[in-house]
C-alpha cells in the first residue's frame, strides 16, 4: 500500500490521465517529468507546466497558468492569471502574460510586451517592445505589434500587417 501511495504522489493529471510529475523546488507548482525547469524558476500556486516545455532563466508561472507543449518561457517573463501559453511559443525578455490570454502556435511576445484579457497571440505572430494586446483582441498569422502599440478590444490583426507606435 505504501509503494501505491508514494506513487500516486509521484503523478498528476494535466486533462489527459496520470503523467509523472512532481512539485516544484520553488513554489510547489506541478511539473510534468517531460517539461524542463530550472531551479532558478518559480512555479507556485496551481500552475502548472508539461508535455516539452521548458521553463528557464528567472521567469515566473503563477496562479492557475499553464506552460505545455514545445513552449518557452525564459529571461524574467511573467506567465499567471489563468493564462496558458502552448505549442511552440516563445514567451521571454520582461514580457507579461496574463488574465486568461493565450500565446500559441509559433507566436512570440517580448521584450516589455504584455498580452491580457482574454486576448489571443498565434500563428507565427510577434508582440514586443512595449506592446500590450488585450481585451478579445487577436493578432496571428505573421502580424507583428511593437512599439508603444496598443491592440484591444475586438480588433484583429492578422497577415503580414504590422502595428506599431
Amino acid at each position: 500500500m505504501e509503494n501505491n501511495e508514494e506513487m500516486m504522489e509521484n503523478m498528476f493529471d494535466f486533462g489527459f490521465g496520470l503523467v509523472a510529475a512532481h512539485r516544484h523546488v520553488n513554489g510547489g507548482g506541478w511539473i510534468a517529468d517531460t517539461a524542463t525547469v530550472e531551479a532558478s524558476v518559480y512555479v507556485f500556486g496551481d500552475a502548472q507546466v508539461y508535455g516539452n516545455a521548458r521553463v528557464y532563466g528567472d521567469a515566473q508561472v503563477h496562479g492557475d497558468a499553464r506552460v505545455y507543449g514545445d513552449a518557452q518561457v525564459f529571461g524574467d517573463a511573467r506567465v499567471y492569471g489563468d493564462a496558458q501559453v502552448f505549442g511552440g511559443a516563445r514567451v521571454y525578455g520582461d514580457a507579461q502574460v496574463y488574465g486568461y490570454a493565450q500565446v500559441f502556435g509559433g507566436a512570440q511576445v517580448h521584450g516589455y510586451a504584455r498580452v491580457y484579457g482574454d486576448a489571443q497571440v498565434y500563428g507565427y505572430a510577434q508582440v514586443y517592445g512595449d506592446a500590450q494586446v488585450f481585451g478579445d483582441a487577436r493578432v496571428y498569422g505573421d502580424a507583428q505589434v511593437h512599439g508603444y502599440a496598443r491592440v484591444y478590444g475586438d480588433a484583429q490583426v492578422h497577415g503580414y500587417a504590422q502595428v506599431y507606435g
